[in-house]
């Protein structure tokens, strides 16, 4: 049984699915019911985080590999719960973390091809138990997705990998779904009011509970 005064929240899908928009639009629900909420992401969160999540993006690190990529996600996550969430959640706050672990488990278990089991042993060495109470996977075509992650700034280093790389992490996110009774899938293919009606509707019986 969790006891955490708080709840932490993970939201999740491929580039362009539109993460940013419904996280404000989750703080916003949660804080009229009169919770605090904090908003973090990943790579990031922490100054070290925030350093991390630099180097990961920079197409200059082109030869990065991908274990090195994997170890840098939870060097970074490591620090993020340490100094961030954990307290936060102990002091009664709600987190909605902009992408946690199960990023991990898609995009280099399933895109970089490192696979679930090497993500999993990182993941309890660098967080033992600790998991999200509720994780939103928001679910679009990959094409779609990336015209729109594109559309107003330069493509980041993962950004810059070809198609078939994200269709292997859109698929490695849907696998997800069916691991754990925590994931809640969110069509992102409508319009924003369709998929926020889908998120309100949600958060809602979440918060209801």
């Amino acid at each position: 049984m969790n006891t955490r005064p708080g709840k932490f929240i993970t939201v999740e899908g491929v580039e362009g699915v539109g993460k940013s928009t419904n996280i404000n639009l989750m703080a916003k629900l949660i804080r009229d019911a009169g919770h605090e909420v904090l908003l973090t992401r990943e790579p990031g969160g922490t100054r070290l985080g925030e350093r991390v999540r630099q180097i990961l993006l920079d197409k200059a690190e082109d030869t990065m590999s991908p274990m090195t990529e994997l170890m840098l996600m939870f060097a970074a996550r490591a620090q993020h719960v340490e100094e961030l969430i954990k307290p936060a959640l102990a002091d009664g706050q709600w987190v909605v973390c902009d992408r946690f672990t199960d990023s991990s488990y898609a995009y280099q278990g399933g895109g970089r091809g490192l696979g679930d089991e090497t993500v999993a042993m990182l993941e309890t060495l660098a967080l033992g138990d600790f998991r999200p109470d509720l994780t939103l996977i928001l679910d679009l075509d990959v094409a779609t997705g990336l015209s729109r992650a594109t559309a107003d700034a330069e493509a980041d280093r993962f950004e810059s990998e070809e198609r078939a790389f994200f269709e292997k992490v859109r698929t490695a996110f849907l696998d997800r779904v069916a691991t754990s009774d925590r994931y809640r899938l969110i069509d992102a293919s409508g319009n924003m009011e369709e998929v926020q009606a889908q998120i309100t509707s949600l958060m809602t019986e979440v918060l209801s509970k």
